[in-house]
């Protein structure tokens, strides 16, 4: 039996872990989540000054031929080496995360939409869509106290890449999406429905 995919995008800091997580412990039984952010490209040829310029918001930003084969070969039942990237140095880590087979993969990004071939490895694609305000103050307390971040270098990002590549990638990338979910993390309902789904699929 193929595993059961399930994308969840939104915008930076929108709830998307959130909603992961809630989900894998209402499921409990054989599940993974895999973070679009463990596939950045790896930036060693440059300097830390240059990496912190770099626009990590863009597509291009993403190894995203890499989490496809990861996909399909977890799709046949092979596990993968997942690299774990480093969001102080901006660098990819020379250690990586066994991936076994698992009856669902959670698969969680801003621009997991963005691409048709990742997009169309997923069997059910969610979208969690909070208030822009939310968002970036979400981000700065996450950014200040896990990344080692300053407030005017999380403003400064914002302004230049977040917000336009939001805008030109992410939003649009909500039209694929088969259910949107508001308010984030908190909204049970939905989060109570889509577990509901998940179950009935596998059961049956």
């Amino acid at each position: 039996m193929e595993p059961l995919i399930i994308g969840i995008a939104g915008g930076t800091a929108s709830g998307k872990t959130s909603i992961a997580n809630r989900i894998a412990k209402a499921v409990v039984e054989d599940i993974t989540i895999i973070k679009q952010d463990n596939y950045y490209h790896s930036f060693h040829e440059i300097t830390l000054e240059e990496r912190n310029k770099l626009n990590f918001d863009h597509p291009h930003a993403f190894d995203t031929e890499l989490l496809v084969a990861h996909l399909q070969k977890l799709k046949n039942n092979i596990p993968i080496e997942m690299p774990k990237f480093d969001y102080i140095t901006h660098l990819r880590s020379e250690e990586t995360t066994l991936i076994k087979p698992t009856r669902i993969i959670i698969l969680e990004g801003i621009l997991i939409f963005e691409n048709k071939e990742l997009r169309d490895l997923q069997d059910i694609k969610i979208f969690i869509d909070t208030d822009a305000d939310l968002r970036i103050l979400r981000r700065m307390e996450r950014d200040i106290k896990e990344r080692a971040r300053s407030i005017s270098s999380i403003i400064d990002q914002y302004r230049n890449t977040v917000r336009p590549m939001h805008l030109e990638f992410v939003e649009p990338s909500k039209r694929f999406a088969d259910i949107i979910i508001p308010i984030g993390g908190h909204n049970q309902v939905a989060i109570d429905m889509i577990t509901r789904y998940i179950k009935q699929k596998l059961s049956g």
